[in-house]
């Protein structure tokens, strides 16, 4: 098999970095999803090591001893080179309620009017797209998704906001993701989750993972608050279907 070139460089004395061609590309990712797995199976095994894929490229850690660049970089290449086809993990798609009640959707009538469409034309267009999940961070759990209608494209908010409540879902450029904890930021807010997307007391803290699918669906703001409570005393489950099954 054909693979995109690779760019390696240090990241400080504890990490390197894995560049890939700097592209949204689906292709890509699972690529980077592959050499991951690989690397993690056969490679570092121990707990010491730790990999963090996004968009174009693979973060590796080393939090216990500096790094050899040169040798870790002669390395990479070769064990990328004889990178071979492999079983691959399962993937799901997640559909997640949304509410777009004006109380949640702090932009959303800016939005539609900077896009010259109605409140329900945006929302239609935002509940109708399937977003692919290429990286996780700023924060713990924050997914940037890529896959937005492109007539839902605009630029982040000139003037980012101090506050920035939990389950807040924005879009901003080419992506769509949902603030997983208060914080600041500056992207378009035009709904809420009410479901947790982060949960540190959690063996797996993010049920989501880099390749899987999202949708949203809406819901009111009544259902927001029902569905709230039943993820905050763990009964309510969101909707998980295998896509490679």
């Amino acid at each position: 098999m054909n693979s995109p070139k690779i760019n390696i460089k240090p990241f400080g004395v504890h990490s390197v970095l894995i560049e890939w061609p700097n592209e949204v590309s689906e292709i890509i990712l699972e690529k980077i999803l592959h050499f991951e797995r690989f690397l993690t199976k056969e490679v570092y095994t121990n707990k010491e090591w730790e990999l963090v894929p996004s968009y174009n490229s693979l973060l590796i850690i080393n939090r216990t001893k500096q790094i050899d660049f040169q040798k870790l970089s002669s390395d990479i290449h070769d064990w990328y080179r004889q990178l071979k086809e492999s079983p691959k993990p399962a993937r799901y798609l997640w559909r997640l309620p949304v509410s777009y009640d004006s109380e949640f959707g702090l932009d959303l009538e800016e939005v539609a009017n900077q896009l010259h469409k109605t409140k329900e034309e945006i929302i239609a267009l935002h509940t109708g797209a399937t977003y692919t999940v290429f990286g996780i961070g700023f924060l713990p759990g924050f997914m940037y998704l890529g896959g937005i209608d492109a007539e839902l494209e605009l630029p982040r908010k000139a003037v980012p906001r101090a506050k920035v409540i939990k389950g807040a879902v924005g879009i901003a450029g080419k992506q769509a993701g949902i603030y997983p904890q208060e914080s600041p930021g500056g992207w378009n807010i035009i709904g809420n989750c009410a479901i947790p997307i982060f949960d540190a007391s959690k063996e797996n803290p993010c049920f989501v993972s880099v390749g899987d699918k999202i949708e949203f669906y809406k819901i009111s703001r009544a259902e927001h608050n029902l569905r709230k409570i039943e993820a905050e005393v763990g009964i309510y489950k969101p909707e998980k279907i295998n896509i490679d099954a």
